[in-house]
């Protein structure tokens, strides 16, 4: 039987303190998605928006309305079932400043780059420092992770409206050993993947 996890627990404080008075000044949304497409391949996509609450003057530069957002980007990947990025499309519908638009003519680079160990360093390579813009690597970091959540989960759910069987899990999956919950001494793994679970060592469980 699965225990459920008690958030009002005092030994686990999920919920953040009461704040200080304050007044919001800025909003930043990141919203990831991603999409299982007819033709086998799939579709991680990003939007990032940001949003003062009051106007403002870069020198030199337009007045920035409050309320108003300065940046409004889109990124959309596709990748196979292997995370292999098939395309790469980029939408910079509010930008601060006109040379921004020039910002995305390097991304086409990161075709044929692969979704996996090592992602923040192919970004950098390709698109890093004055060859890219520091928004769009913020999003391409973690399209990384909606990939995960995205393709995993998405493959299984085809295999089952197929009928079909489920492969063997001869590989541990790549996020156990990475976090505090899929450890892979945690009971987390026990549960989900008995068969990479690894007990502490007695020596450990001492101390």
């Amino acid at each position: 039987m699965i225990q459920a996890f008690n958030i009002t627990d005092s030994r686990f404080p999920l919920a953040l303190p009461p704040p200080s008075p304050r007044k919001l000044s800025h909003t930043r949304t990141v919203v990831y998605q991603g999409f299982d497409r007819e033709d086998g391949l799939w579709d991680i996509e990003a939007q990032l928006t940001d949003v003062k609450t009051f106007g403002f003057q870069v020198p030199n530069e337009r007045l920035f309305p409050g309320d108003q957002p300065i940046h409004n980007l889109k990124i959309r990947v596709t990748l196979n079932n292997q995370m292999v990025i098939q395309d790469i499309a980029t939408s910079m519908d509010d930008i601060p400043h006109a040379e921004c638009s020039g910002a995305p003519h390097n991304m086409h680079k990161l075709i044929g780059c692969t979704m996996g160990p090592g992602w923040r360093k192919v970004i950098n390579q390709h698109v890093g420092g004055t060859d890219g813009c520091t928004h769009l690597r913020e999003m391409l970091f973690n399209m990384a992770t909606a990939a995960y959540q995205t393709l995993p989960s998405g493959q299984w759910q085809r295999r089952e409206l197929a009928g079909q069987p489920h492969p063997e899990m001869t590989q541990a999956p790549y996020f156990l050993g990475q976090c505090h919950s899929w450890a892979y001494d945690s009971p987390t793994v026990q549960r989900a993947y008995p068969m990479f679970f690894k007990p502490k060592a007695a020596e450990d469980v001492g101390n």
